[in-house]
């Protein structure tokens, strides 16, 4: 039996939100507990709801989005927050992933596609929209002093994982969560688990969006 998930919207635009909170209670899995309309009153609602997912915008009236992110994931780390926004500026996608998001869609995403990285997301799951991807790659890319595409072989980064850690990332990459990706390669969740775990401590990142990130930068995944 699917595990209930409670869901915040924070969203100015009261429209909005009636229509994500409709579309979305259409699975019986998901339920909409909470609602704001200012990044201020999200991150006091987050510390008394405690909601498994945040559907968080980026414009809204008093601090922004991401600013609400930054501060929720400083109280409370194990709440997902997912963008959904209609600003596909560089810079602010990147800043997103900074304050802590675990994931980044476009107001245009189609309704069973949400509730398919909603339920990916609350499960420890990774998930990146090919647009997105393609621009917090090429902004981390400008960041390195050379260009990835010339750098001579021998400046190359090596992967420190084994075999099948890059397997596991490669299944994180492709949005599959930990049950899944359990099936994928007839392990246990525990099992999958440790290798997540050793995978952030060898890449030293904090989040499996970060390993995710550095291991596709890198060309050790695609």
């Amino acid at each position: 039996m699917t595990q209930d998930i409670n869901l915040m919207i924070v969203e100015d635009h009261a429209l909005t939100r009636i229509g994500l909170k409709t579309a979305l209670e259409e699975d019986s899995s998901l339920k909409v507990v909470a609602e704001a309309e200012y990044g201020q009153i999200a991150i006091e609602m987050a510390g008394s709801v405690v909601p498994d997912v945040i559907l968080m915008d980026l414009g809204l009236p008093d601090i922004n989005g991401i600013e609400a992110t930054r501060a929720i994931k400083e109280t409370n780390p194990d709440i997902k927050i997912i963008i959904l926004t209609s600003h596909s500026n560089d810079q602010e996608v990147l800043n997103a992933f900074i304050a802590g998001a675990d994931a980044y869609c476009l107001k245009d995403i189609k309704p069973n596609n949400l509730t398919s990285t909603i339920q990916n997301i609350a499960q420890g799951g990774v998930w990146l929209d090919p647009a997105i991807a393609k621009i917090v790659l090429n902004k981390m890319i400008q960041f390195n002093n050379l260009d990835e595409n010339l750098k001579p072989d021998n400046l190359k980064v090596e992967s420190p994982l084994t075999d099948r850690e890059l397997e596991v990332l490669q299944h994180l990459a492709d949005g599959l969560n930990n049950i899944e990706i359990a099936d994928k390669i007839c392990v246990s969740q525990y099992t999958v688990k440790a290798h997540i775990s050793n995978i952030l401590q060898k890449l030293s990142v904090d989040d499996r969006t970060q390993a995710v990130v550095k291991a596709m930068r890198e060309g050790w995944i695609t």
